[in-house]
């Protein structure tokens, strides 16, 4: 694997671990696509650091398993947003 891949996977998982950040938030911070981030974390990782690769995946299944509540938080906010606008 190309060198450059292999560091912009450990900067990723590492910024992931950090943070607790969603893979949209890590490719919006690094600037690269979501599908990137994804497939580096989760398959070319597993190559270059296991331990770190774990630790990457705790942090996204906990993401996943908390994901419909992130979804339910933001489409009660953006209706409540409408809603105070109309009484304005």
């Amino acid at each position: 694997m190309w060198e450059y891949i292999e560091e912009r996977a450990i900067k990723c998982a590492e910024y992931i671990v950090e943070t607790g950040c969603t893979v949209r938030a890590c490719s919006a911070h690094f600037s690269i696509s979501k599908s990137t981030v994804h497939k580096d974390v989760s398959e070319r990782l597993k190559y270059i650091d296991e331990t770190l690769y774990e630790q990457t995946r705790l942090v996204l299944n906990q993401n996943l398993s908390e994901r419909h509540i992130r979804g339910g938080i933001a489409t009660k906010e953006k209706y409540s947003a409408r809603s105070a606008k109309k009484n304005k």
